[in-house]
């Protein structure tokens, strides 16, 4: 055993030990409105989806906000796949405008938890004012559209910020 004892490299026992800190029984259920929206019952569904995958996915990919439809659903070059080939996307249009547009500003966008008792709640409304600031601020710094732009940041509720401006 080592001095902080944990059990040595190569030793069973120090796997078993890394193994205990990878349980996890908390659960935490969602909103029953939106687990009868999630979960698929329809089993006509997956057969839709068997039969005939382009279409289904194009199906699927029409409920999106698209600035260009694509040209193809599919392009399957084993082991390469291209999908939507042609089209063109905003990922903020579809995680926020869409919502604030359909009268959702308030509704939770999602909930954020780091220490015991350190917790926040974002409104789509609000995550949408962030994202502006973070995208205004960006556009300060002479980053431009099709620019790529690497942040490394821990898991705080302005990751999704960040993503997303």
């Amino acid at each position: 055993m080592s001095e902080t004892g944990i059990p040595g490299p190569g030793s069973g026992a120090r796997a078993a030990a890394i193994e205990t800190l990878f349980r996890e029984g908390r659960t935490f259920p969602p909103p029953p409105e939106f687990a009868a929206r999630a979960n698929v019952n329809d089993p006509a569904i997956y057969e839709q989806a068997a039969a005939d995958p382009e279409g289904y996915w194009a199906g699927e990919a029409a409920r999106l906000d698209w600035y260009r439809p694509w040209d193809t659903v599919l392009d399957w070059q084993p082991p390469f796949a291209t999908w939507f080939d042609g089209g063109q996307l905003n990922v903020s249009v579809n995680c926020l405008d869409r919502h604030l547009g359909a009268g959702g500003g308030e509704k939770i966008a999602y909930y954020w938890e780091g220490e015991p008792g350190d917790r926040k709640v974002i409104t789509y409304r609000d995550l949408h004012d962030e994202v502006n600031r973070a995208a205004n601020a960006l556009k300060e710094l002479g980053v431009r559209r099709g620019d790529r732009v690497a942040i490394y940041m821990p898991m705080i509720p302005e990751l999704p910020v960040a993503m997303l401006a």
